[in-house]
């Protein structure tokens, strides 16, 4: 299946389940959402995951159930559609997302786990590897992306205060985000080019935690 763009309700189908995250919401719209959100994604993927999935693995299309069990909010439905290029979690990544509020793409370092966020800190401390970080995030914030992730408030273990990457340090997980609102370019195939542009854009960063994180060794949470 060739790749079109999304379906001119794919918007509409998430401002609905915004206002009605229930089950007699989603099964009434089920067939919209495989139409106009789940298919066009899948599509997508399909023709990316050649330029992007070696060295990082097969694309999947994330599951639309949210995990409640240990959660306050048990609203069942995930509120967009999140597709993702991935060897394992954390060790860069090539993410797009819908919504109501639009397109989202992303990449590098989510959600790492403690041999990796070791890695990640012993990369940053070198003067090679950690200059080269900087420079990538440096590049990608000129781009218009913007840089994020969970911070700790004081420097870690081990580290100076005075160190020359501190606030990268301090990092526990560490990734590049941009969005665009809903617009035409989101109903054509024009949007399989934004994505592209955007991934290409990670490729450095992304590569960057490939080699210098990695997948972890410890089984997911």
């Amino acid at each position: 299946m060739e790749f079109v763009g999304f379906g001119e309700h794919a918007v509409e189908f998430y401002d609905g389940l915004l206002a009605d995250n229930s089950k007699a919401y989603w099964e009434d719209h089920l067939a919209l959402y495989r139409e106009h959100v789940r298919a066009p994604m899948e599509a997508l993927l399909a023709e990316l995951t050649p330029e992007f999935g070696p060295g990082f693995g097969e694309g999947k299309v994330f599951r639309p159930y949210r995990d409640v069990r240990f959660a306050k909010d048990k609203t069942p439905y995930k509120t967009h559609c999140g597709a993702v290029v991935e060897q394992g979690r954390g060790g860069g990544a090539y993410y797009v997302e819908l919504s109501s509020e639009g397109l989202r793409a992303g990449g590098g370092c989510f959600h790492l786990q403690s041999d990796q966020l070791a890695r990640f800190r012993q990369a940053v401390d070198t003067e090679v590897h950690g200059a080269a970080l900087e420079r990538i995030l440096a590049k990608l914030r000129r781009s218009g992306w913007r840089i994020a992730g969970d911070v700790l408030r004081t420097r870690p273990r081990g580290f100076a205060e005075d160190h020359p990457r501190l606030e990268l340090l301090k990092h526990r997980s560490l990734y590049a985000i941009r969005s665009w609102e809903p617009d035409d370019t989101l109903h054509e195939r024009a949007c399989l080019d934004r994505v592209r542009k955007a991934w290409r854009q990670l490729r450095d960063f992304n590569e960057w935690a490939r080699d210098h994180v990695g997948v972890s060794e410890k089984p997911r949470r």
